[in-house]
């Protein structure tokens, strides 16, 4: 696990823990939280990390261990020293970085690996999205004990759930049923369903700077945008990943700038409005890489 980018790279090693997730603090420059697990997330334990980077380079602010393996995080939008994580017995828990231990709460209602987890960042909700390989989305309060509602439709595992940056109350969700869906909290039902690849989808994205384009990434390898206005074709197709694709993230900077990480061991960057999009590959990892963050606060740290 590391960070590059031009404030110089740093790695910390966890020996025997594989990391899931990476996100960066929207409080804290250089403060980051890995969700990470032991035997690749099939067996053992489960371990909420903190890092900081700082001159020294990177150290472990904070770890909390948890009895299943952990596969997501999302920092809290309303208390800088909150997260959430989400295991692989299907519950999410709530930790607080001041606290030596913890978990503060433990959701326990998906009934299958709880794979996804984010927290909204609209103004004025505080809400939290969970996916479950148990087809289902669950939307939270964190002040509220139980789930206030179950998403239904999926016909496969749900490997990620993302708010809209833009639209309130408004999430999408891909799936191993090789669909991209996007649903809203008021209407019961999904609102659009996407058949974005014919292969699992592992990851999707919003993009910061238009509410109505997503990006996908999928077991075939292959980035596909896609406008909510007219989602017969893809707007465009990224090629060059030479497996799986785990995490797709749009940057925060630059409106067409992306990036993907893969089961191909590379970090790669996009700029879909190019000709040539692909910008540049990271071969620095020598394991699958599944977590992908780009911060921010420093344009070029990821």
């Amino acid at each position: 696990m590391g960070t590059v980018g031009p404030n110089g790279g740093g790695v910390l090693r966890l020996p025997g823990l594989h990391g899931y997730a990476v996100e960066f603090s929207p409080y804290w420059p250089g403060r980051v939280a890995c969700a990470a697990s032991q035997y690749y997330g099939i067996a053992g334990c489960g371990t909420l990390a903190v890092l900081e980077q700082n001159e020294a380079g990177i150290v472990l602010l904070r770890s909390f261990d948890w009895n299943d393996g952990l596969f997501d995080v999302t920092w809290s939008e309303n208390n800088e020293h909150v997260l959430i994580t989400s295991s692989g017995d299907g519950s999410l828990q709530i930790w607080d970085v001041t606290k030596t231990k913890g978990p503060l709460q433990v959701y326990k209602e998906h009934t299958q690996e709880a794979y996804s987890v984010d927290w909204s960042q609209t103004r004025g909700e505080q809400l939290v999205v969970s996916g479950s390989w148990d087809q289902t989305a669950k939307l939270w309060d964190p002040a509220v004990g139980k789930s206030l509602c179950t998403f239904k439709g999926h016909e496969g595992v749900i490997y990620s759930t993302i708010w809209s940056p833009h639209i309130p109350g408004c999430f999408a969700s891909a799936s191993g049923d090789q669909t991209l869906r996007v649903w809203d909290v008021k209407a019961p039902g999904v609102k659009l369903v996407i058949p974005a690849h014919q292969a699992e989808i592992l990851s999707c994205d919003w993009c910061k700077y238009d509410e109505n384009l997503l990006v996908t990434g999928a077991v075939d390898c292959s980035l596909k945008g896609w406008d909510l206005r007219n989602i017969r074709q893809p707007v465009f197709i990224l090629l060059g990943h030479t497996y799986a694709i785990r995490r797709v993230k749009f940057s925060p900077f630059h409106a067409t700038i992306l990036a993907s990480c893969s089961y191909d061991f590379t970090v790669r960057f996009w700029d879909f409005s190019r000709p040539n999009p692909l910008l540049e590959t990271v071969e620095h990892h020598t394991e699958f890489t599944c977590g992908l963050d780009l911060s921010l606060h420093n344009c070029g740290q990821v």
